[in-house]
């Protein structure tokens, strides 16, 4: 079968001559409004998330539902996201990566309209859970798009540090903005919102993104997305149903061990041509990266979902202060991450990866011992060290991921990895959202639910430290 190399397929309007002559000309006049179109993609995920987080209480109360239905509001998202990047990834390997990042795009902006107009809470979770189809097309396709576009290690640092910062700029603008749409026009105008930056992403990459695939004889197949995403799935279904609904949740957990053990035999039967193909984690640094990744978003979001709740359940804060509140995290996160490459060619990765995982785990904990305090000032200096933590972690982490891997299977490590960030998010809000419901929530549930969520922090940053030491050679990628 003919291999499509992401270097031989270029395929931009009217300029496939432009190949031939002077591809790297191309490139270089290209890449600035690329990355720009990439981090529009990061900012509607994660602005959508942001928001939606924030509009939970409000939504709750528009259609009369319970803590266990918002849970499903947020985590409907997450959890299809994370079941679908699999597929996401190696369609965009398949078939193109800017064709799957349109794509991605497409759905996430048609769902976001579906849930501003959703006349009931089962209409806007199946419209959440359909942006999350979205994002599980985008945003792989969007990290293998600058993995391939960048293919010098230092000046994809750069890029990457840029594009992670687009996640701190969300959380800045998310919560604000969301809570002046909460006050003014409602919770349908937060998912309205992200529509033009979906529209605007969709255009552009049209106009200024190259294609690129790399099949190398790799094909989509049915049983090991199926068993994959039973066994993802299952795995989030049981972490949110554990408290509600226990004997469901340990069915959950024994079918999603058993699609696991289907799963693996699967790939392990085609070999390289796989969905995913498993010599990837015989690299010591891309399973540290994955372990890391996942229990650093286990805290993140769990932290996004329930201090804004507790904030107005208190009575504390109204929505639109809540917002404000939470600018500490998205302001020093917006600060540091697009230096995150320089900080790592001078402190190493090591330290930034696992030094920057505990500092969040410092910050959680800090946010727990001031729990019961009057003031919001203890989880705010919390907020402010998460920042710091998420700026310095998120940017290498995804390099080093993305980096430890052949460009050809850019999109499938752009998938694996961000599998563990999503279901790090689904099971940080259903674990410590449940453990901050069985303390009665309040002052007692949130410390408990962060000093929980510190101290997993605390063992993703030991995976970091410890993948980052033993980070093989680049001759030896996968």
């Amino acid at each position: 079968m003919a291999v499509r190399r992401a270097s031989s397929l270029w395929r931009l309007p009217g300029m496939e001559c432009m190949h031939a002559s002077n591809p790297s000309h191309l490139r270089l006049r290209h890449r600035n409004l690329a990355l720009v179109t990439l981090c529009l993609a990061v900012l509607i995920a994660q602005v959508d998330t942001a928001v939606v987080n924030l509009a939970v209480r409000r939504i709750g109360q528009a259609f009369s539902s319970g803590l266990d239905a918002l849970q499903w509001v947020v985590d409907g998202y997450n959890l299809v996201y994370a079941v679908m990047l699999l597929t996401g990834g190696l369609l965009a390997d398949l078939k193109g990566r800017r064709l799957i990042f349109m794509a991605g795009a497409a759905i996430f902006t048609a769902a976001s309209l579906l849930c501003a107009f959703s006349p009931t809470i089962g209409v806007l979770i199946a419209a959440r859970a359909t942006a999350g189809l979205g994002a599980a097309l985008l945003m792989p396709s969007s990290l293998a798009i600058l993995r391939v576009m960048w293919p010098d290690q230092a000046e994809r640092g750069r890029a990457l540090g840029i594009w992670a910062a687009c996640n701190g700029v969300a959380m800045a603008i998310g919560p604000t903005l969301g809570g002046a749409l909460l006050h003014a026009f409602g919770w349908p105008s937060i998912f309205l919102v992200v529509v033009p930056i979906g529209l605007a992403a969709l255009v552009l990459a049209a106009l200024v993104i190259p294609e690129s695939a790399d099949p190398q004889e790799r094909h989509f197949d049915g049983g090991a997305q199926a068993f994959g995403a039973a066994a993802l799935g299952g795995f989030a279904f049981a972490a949110i149903a554990m408290r509600e609904m226990p004997p469901v949740a340990l069915i959950a957990a024994f079918l999603a061990m058993v699609s696991l053990f289907s799963f693996i035999t699967i790939e392990r039967r085609h070999g390289h041509r796989a969905m995913v193909p498993l010599d990837i984690f015989e690299n010591t640094t891309f399973r540290g990266t994955v372990t890391a990744t996942a229990g650093m978003t286990f805290g993140m979001y769990g932290t996004l979902f329930l201090l804004p709740l507790f904030w107005q359940e208190a009575g504390r804060l109204s929505p639109a202060m809540a917002g404000l509140a939470l600018m500490p995290m998205a302001a020093v996160f917006v600060l540091v991450s697009p230096f995150s490459g320089f900080l790592g060619r001078r402190i190493g990765t090591r330290m930034m990866t696992g030094g920057g995982v505990a500092i969040i785990g410092c910050g959680l904990l800090s946010i727990a011992a001031g729990a019961h305090h009057v003031s919001i000032l203890p989880a705010e200096i919390g907020l402010a060290f998460t920042g710091l933590g998420m700026g310095m972690a998120t940017g290498p982490l995804m390099g080093e991921a993305v980096g430890a891997v052949a460009s050809a299977r850019a999109g499938t490590a752009s998938a694996i990895i961000n599998v563990p960030r999503m279901v790090g998010a689904t099971v940080g809000v259903a674990v410590l959202g449940s453990l901050y419901a069985v303390l009665g929530g309040g002052a007692a549930g949130l410390a408990g639910a962060m000093t929980m969520g510190g101290l997993v922090q605390i063992f993703a940053a030991a995976s970091a430290w410890r993948a980052a030491a033993l980070r093989k050679p680049a001759g030896r990628r996968a």
